[in-house]
């Protein structure tokens, strides 16, 4: 397992790019909010799909990595979302992500998205990590 301050040093070192910020950690889940800015938005004034897509691809590795330990090359073998409603483009987007199963090779998890401020989500997502050999990973780093 990695601590919530692990994962956001390493996060902030390998994906500098990133405008997500980690709330919280732990339980087979995570917590992110990632502010919406102007170039994110798309015509129509809506939060673009591939912000949503961005953040909850971001929410299931930091609780893969909170869960199984800093490992670099868990990646994402699949990612659905399904858009229920217009995220609110003034308002700064939540998501809550909670692990399905972490196996020894794939690891499943959901992510609820939602603009702040608001209690229903905007998109509900489920994706699929690969995990090469993640417990020998883990073991090494200790």
């Amino acid at each position: 397992m990695a601590t919530k301050e692990e994962v956001a040093a390493f996060i902030d070192t390998e994906f500098p790019q990133t405008k997500c910020v980690i709330c919280e950690v732990g339980n087979g889940g995570a917590t992110l909010t990632h502010e919406v800015g102007q170039d994110e938005l798309r015509p129509g004034g809506t939060v673009s799909g591939p912000v949503l897509m961005g953040l909850a691809d971001v929410a299931l590795y930091v609780a893969i990595l909170g869960e199984i330990g800093i490992v670099p090359l868990a990646v994402t073998t699949s990612l659905t979302i399904n858009f229920l409603r217009k995220p609110v483009a003034g308002k700064g987007l939540i998501a809550v992500c909670k692990l399905i199963k972490v196996g020894r090779s794939l690891a499943v998890g959901e992510v609820s998205l939602y603009s702040e401020g608001s209690p229903d989500s905007v998109a509900h997502v489920v994706g699929t990590y690969s995990l090469p050999q993640h417990k020998e990973a883990a073991i090494r780093q200790k």
